[in-house]
Order: structure tokens, then sequence, then C-alpha cells
């Protein structure tokens, strides 16, 4: 892995506009689309084999895996849509695997700050931090907080639900432009 994230222009283009769109699907309408997802998976498949070969081919397939691998469990757990993990997937096959965790731990923090203000926004603090405990009480007894809880489901109505794709759109857009200031890609 890289010590640094590598990201040439092409898979920054590329990136953006997968991310871009996805993340205006996911605030209007709740759900990031199949066609866009297979569209950026191809794209990234395509960048990588054409412009590196089969080592490329082979970074894509590697990234496509992580990024499917770093939110699949999410998902199961039900803190994740199911587009959220195909699009993390999807990106992961433009930008590789090393690049899909820097990615994914930029979304995660930029994604807990924008998580965090909309709890303090919505005067939600107290309800959210029991509900922080009840997820660790519940995975430390193997259970799906999910399951005890219709709060803690992401496709409840009653859940306090973030488009995350627009969280991922942030990531990428950090990741971008942490590329582009220190290592001028």
């Amino acid at each position: 892995m890289p010590t640094h994230p590598e990201l040439p222009p092409i898979a920054q283009f590329l990136l953006a506009i997968l991310v871009a769109v996805a993340a205006g699907y996911d605030i209007r309408f709740r759900r990031i689309p199949n066609k866009l997802v297979l569209v950026g998976l191809v794209a990234g498949l395509a960048f990588n084999g054409l412009a590196f070969g089969w080592g490329g081919l082979l970074t894509a397939a590697q990234g496509l895996g992580l990024g499917f691998a770093l939110y699949f469990p999410l998902y199961l757990l039900r803190a994740r849509g199911a587009g959220d993990v195909k699009l993390l997937a999807a990106c992961g096959s433009i930008i590789g695997p090393g690049n899909v965790l820097w990615l994914c731990l930029l979304t995660a923090v930029l994604g807990g700050v924008v998580a965090l203000l909309m709890v303090v926004l919505k005067g939600r603090l107290r309800q959210t931090t029991f509900n922080v405990a009840w997820i660790l009480r519940d995975l430390a007894r193997f259970q799906a907080p999910h399951k005890s809880s219709e709060e803690l489901d992401v496709n409840s109505t009653k859940a306090m639900r973030l488009p995350h794709g627009a969280l991922i759109a942030l990531g990428s857009v950090a990741l971008i432009v942490v590329v582009q200031m220190h290592w001028g890609y």
C-alpha cells in the first residue's frame, strides 16, 4: 500500500463525476441507482486496465473488493444501505485499494463531523448518546442493534438518516484536495 495517496488526474475526474452524481441522487431520492454504480465499476476497470495493463486491472479489482468488504458488514448491521456499499466498491475500482482506505477514513471523519453537527442542531445529542451505548451493548452481545431498536435501522423512517452517498462525495473531494495540495497529481 502506498504511504500516501497517488491518484492520476483521470482517476480524480472519474471519481468526482461518479460521487457528484451519486450524491445528487442520494440527497434527492434517498437512493443510489444501480446503473450509476455499474457505470462507475466499468469506468474504473476500463480506465485502470487500459492505463496500466493487467496490473491496473488487478488493482481495480482489489479496490472494488476492498471497498465492498469495508461497507458490507455495516450493511448487514443495517447501518448502511446497499447503494452505499456498491458506491464505495465502484469508487475502489477507480482509485484502487490503498486509496479506498484513505477515502473510507476521510469519509468516516468528515461524516462524523457532519453527523455530530446534525445531532446538535436537531437537539438529539442525549438520544444519540443513548443510541451509541445501545449499539455498543448489542454488538458486545453479538446481536444486531437494529433487531432490538427500530431507530437503529437505516431503512426505518424512525432513524435519523444521512445521505451517505453525499458523505462519500465529501470524502472524495477531501481525498482529491489532499492529493492536489501535497503530491501535485
